[in-house]
């Protein structure tokens, strides 16, 4: 990988770094519509599902901070990818791991 690319890889992840920054409201779970006038929130808890009834401005700031949740999944899940591309762009400077040979113990 050339300096270039290096340096481009970098900069996409200070830029993505600075992004997360911007969440003040983070959530998890869907918001459905309850009729006639009331909203649902439901998210899993240890593997059971929790629901919620919600007022319609309870509703629109979770969906808002539902929404903001899966935008952070996706820079971070980017930001992974582009850490795991910088590490292994350096060079190696070691030869591979070996193991150390432990005697093997008789069973009897």
């Amino acid at each position: 990988m050339s300096d270039e690319e290096i340096k481009k890889l970098k900069s996409r992840c200070q830029e993505l770094a600075k992004e997360l920054g911007s969440f003040t409201l983070l959530s998890q779970g869907s918001v459905m519509p309850q009729p006639p006038t009331a909203w649902r929130w439901t998210r899993k808890v240890l593997g059971k599902t929790v629901s919620r009834g919600l007022s319609a401005e309870q509703a629109a700031l979770m969906k808002q901070a539902i929404s903001n949740q899966r935008k952070m999944d996706a820079i971070i899940d980017e930001m992974r990818a582009l850490t795991q591309k910088l590490i292994f762009a350096l060079p190696r400077k070691s030869q591979s791991c070996t193991t150390a040979k432990h005697p093997k113990t008789s069973l009897s």
